[in-house]
């Protein structure tokens, strides 16, 4: 069976728990505040022969990029986040992505899964759990 293509542009509709999972990560109170009322797209680019993919989180605040090729660790800087460096690996678990991120804060990672238009963001640290939920574009 073949992988889903995450590519495309999303946007966000809602989250959970968001500023609970920051304060895990130790992001300080004013910087919580400012990124919960953000409202982030998602820019994925996703070669399913290749495996390589990026991932681009843009606010009007601050963007991330992520580049990757699915199955391989590289140590991913973190800084626009919280400052830290980890060894981050990416697969697959069925239809989901599934990322861990190996450093300072245990229990790292997130997960990414489609359904329909929407896709779906899980992000976990320290036992906390934050849910983003983003619509494809048209």
């Amino acid at each position: 069976m073949s992988k889903p293509n995450y590519a495309g542009i999303y946007n966000m509709v809602s989250q959970e728990n968001f500023e609970e999972y920051l304060a895990a990560l130790d992001v300080n109170y004013a910087l919580r505040k400012v990124v919960c009322i953000l409202k982030p797209s998602k820019h994925i680019e996703h070669d399913v022969n290749s495996g390589k993919m990026k991932i681009k989180t843009v606010t009007t605040f601050r963007n991330f990029d992520m580049d990757f090729t699915l199955g391989q660790e590289f140590t991913e800087d973190l800084g626009p986040v919280d400052g830290r460096k980890c060894q981050t690996t990416v697969n697959w678990d069925g239809d989901k992505l599934v990322c861990v991120q190996r450093g300072e804060k245990e229990g790292r990672g997130w997960t990414h899964w489609l359904e329909g238009n929407l896709l779906h963001l899980e992000m976990r640290v320290q036992g906390v759990t934050a849910k983003q939920v983003f619509k494809k574009a048209e």
